[in-house]
């Protein structure tokens, strides 16, 4: 074996190696709290995304309020009073307008894709309104639905695609953000 050169006190040399502090320096905690704020770092892939207004459930609530009054106005409308239909509708337009938003909310973070729902909801919206306005002048012919349902199935295509790669894009952004 080789031997080493030996200092003068009988050890051997090597290189010396600056001792790292046990504690970090006043400077690291506020860093490691702004680091761990919501705002500043993405949530996990595992996590739901937040809304602007996160400490109140407001698309929740939403939710809630509009099914109230979706059953409200069902039991009522049953019992023959027609003055009730627009509760019904107000509560259905309110789950509509909370589960929309979340469903959005959740797509476009990358959470969990909501591809056919959120493209067929304009979808179907086009499709009333043409059949609407056209009824509004005349008697709806059934060679217009057979044809409004070409342009509804390429509608659908397109925005299906760019959903899709805009979730793609969310979700290898979200991955890609916890991983680092």
């Amino acid at each position: 074996m080789a031997s080493r050169s030996k200092s003068r006190n009988g050890h051997r040399r090597g290189r010396s190696r600056k001792r790292r502090p046990v504690s970090p320096p006043s400077s690291a905690p506020a860093q490691v709290t702004a680091a761990k704020s919501p705002a500043a770092k993405p949530p996990a892939t595992g996590e739901r995304p937040q809304a602007p207004w996160h400490p109140l459930p407001l698309s929740e609530l939403l939710i809630l309020i509009g099914a109230i009054g979706t059953v409200v106005g069902l039991t009522r409308l049953g019992d023959g009073a027609s003055q009730d239909a627009p509760l019904l509708f107000a509560g259905l337009a309110a789950v509509m307008i909370g589960t929309i938003e979340v469903t959005l909310r959740e797509h476009r973070s990358g959470y969990r894709s909501h591809i056919l729902l959120l493209a067929l909801l304009p979808t179907i919206l086009f499709h009333t309104a043409a059949i609407l306005i056209v009824s509004a002048f005349t008697p709806v012919p059934r060679a217009l639905n057979v044809g409004l349902l070409i342009v509804d199935a390429a509608i659908f295509a397109v925005l299906f695609k760019l959903l899709r790669a805009g979730f793609a894009d969310a979700r290898r952004e979200r991955s890609f953000v916890t991983r680092r």
